[in-house]
C-alpha cells in the first residue's frame, strides 16, 4: 500500500485592508469664460485630424483672402508631405461656376495664407466645386486697447512726457472709463 500523502497546509493570501479612497475635488478654472473663447481649444483636435494646422483659417478665412473671395471659396483642408509642416496643398472648395476665376488668383491666396501663417506652409492649391455657404464674420467688440479714452480721462496725459509711463496711464484710463460687464447669473 501507498503511504498517503500529506498534503502541504495552503497560505491564505494576505488582503491588505482596503485604503479609503480619496476623493480629490478637481481645482476650479477661475471666473466662467465666454464659449467663443472657448472652442478654438474644443476644435483643435478635430481640425489637426481632418488637416488643418491651426483651426483659425476656417474661422478667419474672410480675413485671409477678403470677403470678396471667402463667398465664393472655403477652405477644407492642408495637406503636407511626411513628416514636415511646410510645402503643404490646401484643398479649397469653389462655388460651381468660379473656378476658373479662382484659378486665376491661386498665386494671390497662396500669399496670402502663407503671409497669415508667417512661413512657406502652402505651395499648391487643389480646387474641388462644391456649395460654398459663406461664413458670418464674427461681431466682437474692439479690445480695450482700441476704445477711446474719456476726454476728461485723456487731457491730463498730454502733459506726461514720458511715453511709456503715458502708455501705462492710458491703459489705465481705458480699464476705469470702459469696465467689463458684471456676469449674469440667473
Amino acid at each position: 500500500m501507498t503511504e498517503p500523502v500529506e498534503s502541504k497546509p495552503r497560505r491564505k493570501k494576505r488582503t491588505s485592508a482596503a485604503a479609503p479612497a480619496v476623493v480629490r475635488e478637481r481645482p476650479r478654472g477661475g471666473p466662467a469664460r465666454v464659449l467663443a473663447d472657448l472652442m478654438p481649444d474644443i476644435g483643435r483636435a478635430a481640425f489637426r485630424k481632418f488637416g488643418f494646422i491651426q483651426s483659425s483659417i476656417v474661422t478667419r478665412w474672410a480675413e485671409i483672402v477678403g470677403q470678396r473671395y471667402a463667398t465664393l471659396t472655403a477652405p477644407e483642408s492642408i495637406r503636407f508631405p511626411a513628416g514636415r509642416r511646410a510645402g503643404g496643398t490646401l484643398n479649397l472648395t469653389v462655388a460651381s461656376g468660379h473656378a476658373p476665376m479662382v484659378q486665376h488668383i491661386v498665386p494671390e491666396i497662396i500669399e496670402r495664407v502663407n503671409r497669415f501663417f508667417g512661413y512657406e506652409a502652402v505651395a499648391r492649391v487643389a480646387l474641388k466645386q462644391g456649395a460654398v455657404t459663406p461664413a458670418e464674420p464674427e461681431r466682437r467688440p474692439p479690445p480695450a486697447m482700441l476704445r477711446p479714452i474719456p476726454q476728461e480721462l485723456g487731457e491730463g496725459l498730454r502733459e506726461v512726457s514720458d511715453p511709456e509711463l503715458r502708455a501705462v496711464l492710458e491703459s489705465m484710463a481705458r480699464g476705469l472709463a470702459n469696465p467689463p460687464p458684471l456676469p449674469r447669473i440667473s
